[in-house]
């Protein structure tokens, strides 16, 4: 079996952007991956403006504290202003811009002003409470860059920049299908041996919050024909694949044999817990991923092996996920696979969950994250670990 790490780089190494460029509205760009660099085409801002509201001076006037100047004019942000005269200040507010002139600005706490005159009460230094023209971004910057994928802190820089419209891949999309006949789906009554497919749920909004485009096919039933025909449909309706069920070895575990006959399976079964029978190949062309049944294993999967493939063929540069230190609470000992333990984090370290069967699924919505155990790995209380947080995988 490949190590989760040998895994990850081994479906990396055949991934390839399979979406196309298109201009899209910024307004809509959240969560969408830069097509091409960002470059500034302007400063920003573009002129020296005031920090905050007060008066704006010539501090080479040589104003004492106390002493009273004539206020020669008003400017409010988007107003434009005229040239300082000398002996006097400018009535300046927060983002209006500076003067012609002046080169300090005063904070009104500092001052007091009465009958069209201004006494400054404490006096800065030159320059003080002034943000300089292209502080924040310079004519020619290179702003954001090609496979970034946009936050919303990412459009409103661009918005910065005057940008509109902006170039992004089409988004990904991604075919899910479960299979069982012992699935039923929320709303419907179960009979005995049967379950509620959360699988399916899980998927769906694990892709959409990564922002694929989601073609929701449903179940398949524990048949190799159904299994071949909603495969094959899948692939005609999407970039890639994704299946959860059937790839283990049981009689009727019939996705691994319906994905050899329709393409290939170039990987099976990962040391990994939970998440073992973890499948990736093609199917009619398109690439295809096979997750294990039991819906922790879904989840994991999801995030540890299949995330990092999915955003490199959606164009994104950066697709793993970095673990961050943190402190574990609990004991543990290794095994020989590689363990994602649910734990919920506190100001003290972290809590692990007390059942981590791979059907438990109210672990993962009971915790804040994952602890990564590497093979043999012991961990005791107050011992640092891997600790990878939910937010990291949005």
């Amino acid at each position: 079996m490949l190590s989760v790490t040998e895994a990850i780089t081994a479906l990396q190494s055949c991934s390839k952007r399979l979406v196309e460029p298109e201009t899209i509205d910024l307004i809509d760009a959240t969560g969408r991956t830069l097509a091409e660099d960002v470059i500034a085409h302007i400063d920003v801002p573009p002129a020296d403006n005031s920090a905050m509201d007060g008066y704006a001076i010539r501090h080479a006037d040589g104003l004492q504290e106390g002493q009273g100047i004539p206020v020669s004019q008003r400017i409010t942000a988007g107003s434009v202003p005229v040239e300082l005269e000398p002996g006097t200040a400018a009535r300046i507010f927060t983002g209006a811009e500076l003067p012609p002139g002046a080169d300090t600005v005063v904070m009104q706490e500092h001052c007091q002003e009465t009958g069209g005159a201004v006494r400054v009460l404490q006096m800065p230094d030159a320059g003080a409470n002034i943000r300089r023209r292209g502080q924040d971004l310079s004519n020619g910057q290179n702003v954001l860059g090609k496979g970034q994928r946009l936050r919303s802190q990412d459009v409103g820089l661009a918005a910065s920049l005057g940008l509109a419209r902006i170039p992004v891949f089409r988004r990904l999309k991604v075919a899910v299908m479960s299979t069982g006949d012992e699935l039923r789906e929320p709303g419907e009554n179960l009979s005995p041996g049967q379950i509620y497919n959360s699988n399916r749920y899980t998927m769906k909004s694990q892709l959409t919050t990564w922002g694929f485009d989601v073609v929701d096919l449903g179940v398949a039933r524990d048949d190799p024909d159904a299994v071949s025909a909603m495969m094959t449909r899948a692939a005609s309706l999407a970039d890639i694949v994704i299946t959860s069920g059937g790839v283990s070895v049981g009689e009727e575990d019939h996705v691994k044999a319906v994905v050899e006959s329709l393409g290939s399976l170039d990987l099976w079964r990962i040391a990994v817990k939970p998440g073992k029978p973890f499948a990736f190949g093609q199917v009619c062309g398109k690439p295809f991923i096979g997750l294990p049944g039991n819906p922790v294993s879904v989840f994991v999967t999801m995030l540890v092996i299949a995330r990092p493939y999915l955003f490199a063929c959606q164009g994104n540069a950066d697709t793993l996920v970095h673990a961050v230190p943190h402190i574990a609470q609990f004991a543990r000992k290794g095994s020989q696979r590689e363990e994602y333990l649910r734990v919920r984090a506190s100001d003290s370290g972290l809590e692990l969950f007390s059942n981590q069967s791979s059907g438990v699924l109210f672990s993962t919505s009971w915790g804040h994250g994952l602890v990564r155990q590497r093979p043999g790995q012991e961990i005791t209380p107050g011992s640092s670990v891997d600790y990878l947080p939910y937010p990291v995988f949005s």
